[in-house]
């Protein structure tokens, strides 16, 4: 499937970018720079003019009277809802029309690429530019940790221009299906409707998702890369992949098109494979620990008042930290700590 960005890359961009993706083996990565780069300008102008807007405009007073810190909280939230909303809109229609992605192999799902997946990638790592650069800019707010998930995540995106696993993308990025829910749980604290009936559905829909999509969908998942990777370790494509004299073997995608940028040297390296392995079995295990740690704090909201021990505070918290971890085919857009 062609990329369906509205905007053709640009020619000087796409130069200028060309001697550093030759460089870093990021081969697809001038076709999408651009995309990279809008995706950013996008969350920047919804994170600043747009969100302080339409904030005050909707929930007045209860906006302007945060202070400092809590408002540029406040507005990385709504970035947040918004990119995980659109990616998670635009992954799933690219599974359900992309073909050339349903008819791939394995070796086209370590190496193949089409315009779509790209991307996806691209306006993931747009977040995460994003990210880095607020970040940066509010160390106070975000400290240390969150700045170094930016920079992780930010390169982990990169690798996906190799390409690699770009098959992987939008499934991975379906792990941000909660993601929306979880972010409005958040504003219904903010608002003072801790407890409410509203909270309560979201909270459902909240498990309901995190459950479905990370725990049975991501596991599922997380198995059938692995097999894929270790498959490709330290191996090369089948010469026939390489003469582009015939299709992949069992598919209809022709290699000018899903495997254009194979080479004689592709291969997956042990670091790569490791590093991506390694990344994704810490993050399912998180997924389950934080799973059983959601439903303690959703459940805290809707018993009688009690003291609040220590299992309970730390169960509170992961709703603001569940989605603090990497995650797509490795690291996920996430939202905000509180």
């Amino acid at each position: 499937m062609k990329d369906p960005f509205p905007l053709e890359p640009l020619p000087w961009l796409s130069k200028a970018v060309q001697p550093w993706a030759d460089y870093l083996s990021l081969p697809s990565l001038p076709l999408h720079i651009h995309e990279v780069l809008i995706a950013c300008l996008l969350y920047s102008v919804i994170y600043w003019p747009i969100s302080p807007l339409l904030s005050n405009l909707l929930v007045g007073e209860r906006y302007r009277s945060l202070p400092r810190k809590r408002r540029v909280n406040w507005d990385a939230h709504v970035v947040s809802f918004f990119q995980s909303t659109l990616i998670n809109g635009l992954a799933l229609w690219i599974m359900f029309v992309d073909e050339e992605r349903r008819e791939m192999d394995w070796q086209a799902r370590i190496w193949g690429y089409t315009g779509a997946v790209g991307m996806i990638q691209a306006l993931a790592a747009g977040y995460f530019l994003w990210d880095l650069v607020v970040t940066s800019l509010n160390m106070d707010v975000f400290g240390p940790g969150t700045l170094a998930h930016a920079v992780s995540a930010l390169l982990v995106y990169s690798f996906g221009f190799r390409p690699f696993v770009n098959y992987y993308a939008p499934v991975f990025i379906l792990w941000e299906l909660s993601t929306p829910f979880l972010n409005i749980h958040w504003f219904f604290d903010k608002l003072g409707m801790t407890g409410t009936k509203p909270q309560l559905y979201n909270g459902l829909a909240l498990l309901f998702t995190f459950f479905s999509c990370r725990l049975v969908y991501g596991t599922y998942q997380s198995v059938m890369v692995f097999k894929d990777i270790w498959a490709a370790m330290n191996t090369f494509p089948g010469l026939e992949l390489l003469k582009g004299a015939s299709n992949l073997p069992g598919s209809n995608i022709p290699l000018s098109d899903a495997m254009r940028f194979l080479t004689t040297s592709s291969t997956v390296p042990t670091w790569l494979a490791a590093a991506y392995l390694i990344s994704n079995l810490t993050l399912n295990g998180l997924n389950f620990y934080w799973f059983v740690m959601m439903i303690r704090a959703v459940r805290k909201r809707f018993q009688p008042s009690r003291p609040v021990g220590g299992q309970e505070k730390q169960a509170q918290a992961v709703l603001h930290a569940a989605d603090s971890a990497p995650s797509t085919a490795s690291v996920r857009p996430r939202r905000r700590k509180a």
